[in-house]
């Protein structure tokens, strides 16, 4: 049966640098998914963290601006507790249905502002953001990342070889 991988096919002199290749893309499914997961819980855990203390979250402003009917000492922390929930669940791999959940429950709200407030979003519609603007675009990233993570509640993975897994041989 003929592989995937281009080892089979690849000139002799190109062989140790595809099985190198295979080795590190191999490394790289084993682990993206687990690095992936505790990055976006770091993430979560230090924003929501900045938001606990009045004035250090960068994004503080834009919030109180976007959601000005919403009474902010209450918000706040709320939303800074639901963060720091997010970031647990994905650093500690528990509860990650429940996490997932959480974290596209919030993603509107952190969209919300390119509509209630687009003079804080935009330089020029539809394509100049302002830095606040380029905060909330990187949310695609989040929202991404959420969705690989996702797949793999019921053991889905990654693979860097789906016809197969043996290592190359030498």
């Amino acid at each position: 049966m003929q592989h995937s991988r281009s080892n089979n096919r690849a000139p002799d002199w190109l062989k140790p640098f595809d099985q190198l290749d295979w080795k590190i893309t191999h490394w790289m499914a084993q682990h993206g998914v687990t690095l992936l997961r505790i990055s976006m819980g770091v993430i979560f855990i230090w924003f929501g963290a900045l938001k606990l203390i009045p004035g250090l979250s960068p994004a503080e402003d834009l919030i109180r601006a976007s959601l000005s009917f919403v009474p902010m000492q209450v918000f706040l922390p709320i939303l800074a507790v639901w963060e720091i929930a997010i970031g647990i669940g994905f650093v500690t791999g528990r509860f990650t249905r429940v996490t997932i959940l959480l974290l596209f429950l919030q993603m509107p709200g952190t969209v919300s502002p390119v509509f209630l407030r687009p003079d804080l979003v935009f330089t020029a519609f539809p394509f100049g953001l302002t830095l606040e603007g380029q905060y909330i675009v990187k949310n695609l990233v989040l929202i991404s990342a959420g969705l690989v993570i996702g797949a793999t509640v019921r053991g889905g993975r990654l693979t860097n070889d789906p016809d197969n897994e043996l290592s190359p041989s030498a």
